[in-house]
């Protein structure tokens, strides 16, 4: 641990005595708690303790505060800075904030102790490759309300991708529906828990120092819902009054399985003349019907002409594609034979 990096964050902390904000505090400990390397974390955290002034017990306060939930052994994991750090047990930045905030003034014992106001989930573009959850949060004396929004990619199985905290107001620019807030802080943690099972995964350059901010205000949300739900499909009522229309959708049901807001040209091709006539069985209705259930389904989910012109472009291959049984994959033969 460089000099540099501690006489940094005492200077920075020195300034935020004199602003006096919790939210821009914790923000700041986020982005510290993210620059920190594995082996760097317990030496950090003893040098501050040493020096003990005002400064060093405000960032031990404040490396608590955005970090304490997740070392609490939620199942989104502990950050990974502290994760290797076996010289202070499981919980560094808890145990080392521990009391700090109590010898500071009245103002750093708010942070982390927020409520959550509202929430918000839908599609981040027309497509819905990516979508964003936002929970807006408000500190226990009622000032410096904020809107906590994360990136979840689609494509790539629901792993978040992408965090901001804005101004409440933010969310006037997002076309998003609002939500039950532990569904959505649930779809957070689903969303930071794979992203750590995945190696290599592609995420923003900035999403490392708003992940523990994310997650301490993710796990604050009462009633949690987890792994969390996407209403999406049974919202649908639409479906056209033709024969095999039911059997038709349960297999697009299935197919969008638990990301229904990806919609795109990309993936009606992939379900018309991939999917189907790898996965699915059909009577002769059910593939009859597939058109107008898929065409139903493009008008919930947007109406955009791209996706409804796909739709137009690969329906008509699909009864030919159905027939062609070298396209069945093993478990959709396996399942033949056992019928006959």
């Amino acid at each position: 641990m460089s000099t540099t990096t501690f006489e940094t964050a005492v200077s920075q902390a020195r300034d935020l005595l004199r602003w006096r904000s919790p939210l821009r505090t914790e923000l700041w400990a986020a982005r510290l708690t993210a620059g920190l390397e594995p082996g760097e974390v317990g030496p950090f955290l003893r040098r501050l303790a040493a020096d003990g002034g005002p400064e060093s017990r405000l960032a031990l306060a404040a490396l608590a505060a955005v970090n304490q939930a997740a070392e609490s052994g939620s199942d989104a994991g502990t950050p990974p800075a502290a994760a290797d750090d076996q010289d202070r047990g499981d919980r560094p930045y808890t145990t080392a904030g521990s009391g700090m905030a109590e010898t500071l003034p009245g103002w750093v014992r708010r942070m982390g102790r927020v409520t959550c106001e509202g929430a918000w989930y839908g599609k981040a573009g027309p497509f819905g490759e990516q979508t964003l959850a936002a929970l807006s949060f408000r500190y226990e004396n009622g000032k410096e309300p904020h809107l906590l929004v994360v990136g979840i990619d689609q494509v790539s199985g629901g792993l978040a991708v992408d965090a901001l905290v804005e101004e409440v107001k933010f969310l006037d620019d997002l076309d998003l529906r609002p939500a039950d807030p532990g569904v959505v802080a649930g779809r957070v943690l689903d969303a930071f828990e794979l992203g750590d099972r995945i190696m290599g995964a592609l995420v923003a350059d900035t999403l490392p120092a708003y992940r523990p901010i994310a997650l301490a205000r993710a796990l604050v949300v009462p009633d949690l819902v987890r792994p969390a739900p996407d209403d999406t499909v049974s919202r649908f009522r639409e479906l056209p009054d033709l024969p095999g229309a039911r059997e038709a959708f349960e297999k697009l049901a299935e197919f969008l399985g638990d990301r229904p807001l990806w919609w795109s040209p990309a993936r009606v091709t992939q379900f018309l003349t991939s999917w189907l006539p790898r996965e699915a069985i059909l009577t002769e209705a059910g593939i009859a019907a597939m058109p107008e259930v898929v065409r139903a389904w493009s008008r919930f989910s947007g109406a955009h002409s791209a996706v409804l012109g796909q739709v137009e472009l690969d329906a008509p291959r699909l009864p030919a594609l159905m027939a062609d049984e070298s396209l069945a994959g093993l478990g959709k033969r396996i399942a033949q034979n056992r019928r006959h």
